[in-house]
């Protein structure tokens, strides 16, 4: 015959029942056992001490599931920005070869256009006309 169930152990498995069904009462209903034993209103050495219970919880409670539904959140953002900063690493590098083709492009019509105009290509400089500022009459005279 099964011995009885205890006070402490009974309130030990109703507040297990709580947290796993995410009806907490008296936490925030994280998965931890500082929130199982908090719930159930008993001591942390009393849990220890309630061998039956804790076995439970370990099968119960995975650890390697998020805790609570804001960390499962938060993974599931960090997921999706991880991969839009991929996309939009792969975007900046087709640009930037865009811009170096164009760059290319602008250069060779620009020694093309020396050449037309019958200037030396190989010049770097390229002249820009004076222009001096407009005087007024009354400064021309």
């Amino acid at each position: 015959m099964p011995e009885p169930m205890s006070a402490s152990e009974r309130n030990l498995r109703d507040a297990m029942n709580r947290l796993l069904t995410g009806t907490a009462e008296r936490t925030d209903g994280r998965l931890i056992k500082e929130n199982l034993y908090r719930e159930a209103g008993v001591s942390r050495a009393t849990m220890n001490r309630t061998k039956s219970v804790l076995d439970e919880w370990a099968m119960r409670v995975d650890g390697t599931q998020p805790r609570d539904r804001e960390i499962e959140s938060l993974n599931r953002s960090l997921t999706e920005r991880a991969a839009q900063i991929k996309d939009l690493r792969a975007r900046v590098r087709e640009l930037e070869e865009q811009l170096t083709i164009a760059a290319t492009a602008v250069a060779e019509l620009h020694a093309e256009n020396q050449l037309l105009r019958g200037e030396d290509p190989t010049r770097n400089v390229t002249p820009m006309k004076r222009t001096l500022p407009r005087r007024s009459p009354a400064e021309r005279a």
